[in-house]
């Protein structure tokens, strides 16, 4: 009986790790992420499913260009998924379809030819200590243009790897 009752505790024990383990795993570090609309189409589209490196902004600061998972700030318990286009003190502007970051034309060789040019927008100055955030899918993007920046505290991390479905996986720029 003291031997089965001994297995049973390792037993127990080793489920107990596992699980502190995968929760430490999953709260400080990696969590995965659904895509829920076609904002970031073609990036991205509805169903992908992402990893989200949470610890790569608790080392360093979101770059422009990065694809950022983060607390919609109208109503945070909403998680959104957009690229990073500008960051405080620089100014966006949305003309003819193109993108300008402090007056200049921003190259995206992510987009397609013809992100689709939607209405015009600023230029606006991105209040420090926020990220400006655009969807990909520029005429299909409820983003910063809408709602504003985003403050760095809303930030949950950087959109890393495609890994569902395979046939799309990839790492995601």
């Amino acid at each position: 009986m003291e031997g089965k009752r001994h297995t049973a505790f390792d037993l127990l024990e080793a489920v107990i790790i596992a699980v502190i383990l995968a929760a430490g795993i999953r709260f400080f570090l990696f969590e995965p992420f659904v895509i829920p609309s076609a904002s970031m189409e073609p990036t991205l589209i509805p169903g992908d499913r992402v990893m989200v490196n949470k610890l790569v902004y608790r080392l360093g600061t979101p770059k422009t260009g990065d694809i950022v998972v983060f607390r919609y700030p109208l109503d945070p318990r909403t998680i959104y998924i957009k690229r990073l286009v500008a960051v405080g003190g620089q100014t966006v502007e949305w003309k003819k379809g193109q993108l300008f970051v402090n007056g200049k034309k921003v190259r995206e060789d992510y987009l397609p030819h013809n992100p689709g040019e939607g209405p015009d927008f600023g230029p606006v100055t991105v209040p420090p200590g926020t990220y400006f955030m655009m969807g990909d899918n520029r005429s299909n993007s409820q983003d910063s243009r809408v709602w504003g920046a985003v403050p760095r505290q809303n930030i949950v991390g950087k959109a890393q790897i495609l890994f569902w479905p395979p046939q799309r996986m990839r790492v995601v720029r």
